[in-house]
């Protein structure tokens, strides 16, 4: 496997999970039930799912608009937009 094929795979399975993470906190959350961190939702996106978190807050609509959480997930969307540069470049 080339490594642009593993970091393509490596994206999608962490983003399988995060949008798996999102759905299932915000069922828990509609439920009272105990939710899932938003530290743990973070370091999915950091670790390379945020394309699915992000597909996960559109479309069960979570935590959309709650800025305590969209600004640190701006701040990895950012780092990763500028690595994804540097190594596009």
């Amino acid at each position: 496997m080339s490594p642009p094929e593993a970091a393509g795979a490596w994206v999608g399975l962490l983003s399988l999970a995060a949008l798996a993470a999102c759905v299932l906190d915000k069922g828990r959350a509609v439920r009272g039930l105990t939710r899932v961190p938003e530290r743990t939702l973070l370091l999915l996106a950091l670790a390379g799912g945020s394309p699915g978190l992000l597909l996960g807050m559109l479309a069960v609509r979570h935590k959309t608009r709650k800025a305590a959480f969209l600004l640190p997930l701006a701040g990895v969307l950012a780092v990763q937009a500028a690595l994804l540069w540097l190594v596009l470049r």
